[in-house]
């Protein structure tokens, strides 16, 4: 009869392990997001439409 004890355990610590793992990953990721540098960001004026031409 197989030990569903035992079963149960090898299942709970495997998800805790790949619990762990996601986490870790996500906190990485949440690190490198973070700690990048904000963009550059330029205003461009709009083009003033040219008066000779025909809208």
């Amino acid at each position: 009869m197989p030990d569903y004890k035992e079963m149960y355990l090898k299942m709970f610590r495997a998800t805790e392990k790949a619990i762990d793992i996601l986490i870790a990953a996500q906190r990485d990721c949440e690190e490198m997001y973070t700690s990048d540098q904000e963009p550059v960001i330029c205003i461009v004026p709009p083009n003033k439409p040219d008066i000779d031409q025909p809208e």
